[in-house]
């Protein structure tokens, strides 16, 4: 097995330096075929949450069923999945009450790791997954079968990009029609923000983001108004578009604290504004406490579009194969594992907006 591993995507470790345990009760072993690059992992392996190494990151995946273990109900050999970082046990507090992206079970491979080096020492599947490699193995519920008519490749962004930008707008936020929608951040994400704003029926959708070709590309997937925020006064414009009152609903799809507080300046009174992107550990942003209850602004956080992945991921494939969402135009570039490292500097190219890590299939 080849993976790529390690804070600085330095050279990949080789089959030789790695063992995958084979799976066990309630697992699925996958051959992945396709792996996006999320900032997320890329946050992740410069340590803005901490982590253990060595470790093998890449959780937005595709592959194709290769062994199951004992009880596995879900999934079987020669299954086409969508391989994602939610797990549910089924059991616990949330899982229960319909909250299964907030699962707090504990799994087998939290006590003993699946991954390790040929001396024994444990390896990291970071994000509970470990997907820049050849093959993972993970929880049955971290799987959805997808049909064979959609591309490992476009199949791989369902595994959180589309299902957190979307699923926040139509889940966790559930957008009525006829609302205003501003977008901060028009990477994987945001753009599938925009998507669901699109779907929502939601005017205007106004796009947030430094960067040009985002900007081009947030109006390609319907935004009606891309803003730049380092020349534009961005509050002006949008209360301009919104009766000199402010959005509807703003979401923060970047990991950045400044983001929210500047979302909270976007949106009119009594509206909402959903936080979608990860800060780092222990990051902070302010609010004037008087003026959140007086203008009865309410904030949301979003994990992974509040997603319950049996249903989100059916709804995307329908969606995509009906031609109400697009998919092909996220990606940027496709790339060799071995070119792991060319793949993460071009994801953090601000042009950028979805890598791809692809495999042979034979």
């Amino acid at each position: 097995m080849r993976a790529a591993a390690c804070r600085q995507f330095g050279a990949p470790l080789l089959i030789e330096d790695l063992r995958l345990d084979p799976p066990r009760t309630g697992e699925v072993k996958i051959a992945v075929r396709a792996c996006a690059i999320c900032h997320s992992d890329i946050h992740f392996a410069d340590g803005a949450w901490g982590g253990t190494l060595p470790a093998v990151y890449g959780h937005e995946a595709a592959g194709v069923v290769e062994k199951i273990g004992p009880d596995v109900r879900r999934v079987r050999p020669g299954d086409r999945v969508v391989v994602s970082l939610l797990r549910s046990c089924g059991r616990c507090f949330f899982c229960k009450r319909d909250e299964s992206h907030l699962c707090e079970g504990e799994f087998p491979a939290d006590r003993e790791p699946r991954l390790h080096t040929r001396d024994g020492e444990a390896v990291t599947q970071a994000m509970h997954t470990g997907a820049f490699a050849e093959e993972v193995v993970v929880d049955e519920s971290q799987v959805v079968v997808v049909p064979p008519s959609l591309p490992y490749e476009l199949a791989s962004l369902l595994g959180c990009s589309v299902i957190t930008g979307l699923g926040a707008v139509l889940d966790r936020a559930q957008v009525p029609e006829g609302s205003s929608v501003v977008v901060i951040g028009a990477g994987g994400v945001g753009l599938s923000s925009i998507q669901g704003a699109v779907l929502s029926g939601a005017e205007p959708i106004v796009a947030v983001d430094i960067v040009a070709a985002k900007r081009a590309a947030a109006t390609r997937f319907g935004a009606t108004h891309a803003v730049d925020p380092a020349s534009d006064d961005v509050t002006a414009e949008i209360r301009a578009l919104t009766g000199g009152r402010g959005a509807d609903y703003v979401f923060v799809t970047v990991g950045r604290v400044d983001a929210i507080e500047h979302g909270l300046t976007y949106v009119r009174r009594g509206g909402t504004v959903v936080v979608v992107g990860m800060p780092a550990a222990g990051e902070t942003f302010g609010v004037v406490a008087v003026d959140l209850v007086h203008d009865d602004v309410r904030i949301l956080g979003s994990k992974m579009g509040s997603t319950r992945l049996e249903v989100a991921i059916p709804r995307i494939v329908e969606l995509y194969e009906s031609g109400r969402l697009k998919l092909d135009e996220l990606i940027t570039g496709r790339f060799r594992l071995e070119e792991i490292n060319e793949a993460i500097a071009a994801s953090r190219d601000g042009d950028t907006l979805r890598n791809v890590i692809v495999f042979d299939t034979e």
